[in-house]
């Protein structure tokens, strides 16, 4: 196995909840249980059988044809997926970097996201309910702003850009959002706690994005120790 197969076998041997995180993977690799399926050549009830924990943990083999199988079909679509988790896992080395990634065991919806960091949502309310977030990324406002060129910043949405971007050190909320607008890659959703008072051009942008903005009275650390249960 090369290090992203070792990465994805060891994340579901070492799970205590070994089918949600096959789920995971395969949602993030956007192939649908039909198409697993035909490649592993078992039934579509026994890959729902095993996302749902309902089978047994599997087994070594089956945790391999997994894998290949997963790379074996993006690599027929492209191998988009694959280059962008290969650019994160070369990254991963990196220390004392403006920005940290997290990705969750199973994909969350907007609204349960809302309600786990007791949020309150500023813009773009509508488009929270059809979300499926895989994860988030904790940015360092201004260092993100100061020490990250234009072409960096795909390395914010890690393997995948499904995800919640959880912005610090924000005074009004403009700036990131005015980043946001003009970057080539957007996430599903903005994070800002701690934010009494948002600046209306950062509303605006939202909107303009349909992307949900949210504040809330929870520390950085109370959020992170909350979303990482999930």
């Amino acid at each position: 196995m090369n290090s992203l197969e070792e990465k994805i076998a060891g994340e579901i041997t070492l799970s205590d909840s070994p089918g949600s995180v096959m789920k995971k993977w395969r949602e993030l690799f956007g192939i649908t249980q039909v198409e697993l399926s035909k490649a592993l050549k078992i039934s579509t009830s026994t890959i729902s059988d095993y996302e749902s924990n309902r089978r047994l943990s599997p087994g070594v083999g089956v945790i391999r044809r997994f894998v290949e199988m997963l790379l074996y079909i993006d690599e027929n679509k492209g191998g988009e997926v694959r280059k962008s988790l290969n650019m994160l896992n070369n990254e991963g080395g990196e220390s004392n970097l403006p920005y940290l990634i997290h990705d969750f065991i199973a994909p969350v919806n907007g609204i349960d996201f809302n309600r786990i960091i007791d949020g309150k949502i500023v813009a773009s309310q509508n488009y929270l309910d059809n979300l499926r977030l895989f994860g988030y990324t904790k940015l360092d406002s201004l260092r993100v702003i100061l020490e990250m060129s234009p072409s960096d910043y795909p390395k914010l949405f890690g393997s995948t850009n499904e995800r919640i971007f959880i912005f610090e050190n924000v005074s009004t909320g403009r700036s990131p959002m005015v980043v946001i607008r003009i970057a080539p890659i957007k996430p599903r959703i903005v994070l800002i706690p701690s934010l009494q008072n948002v600046d209306k051009l950062a509303i605006r942008i939202a909107q303009i994005e349909k992307i949900p903005l949210i504040t809330t009275r929870l520390s950085i650390s109370e959020i992170e120790e909350r979303l990482n249960k999930l």
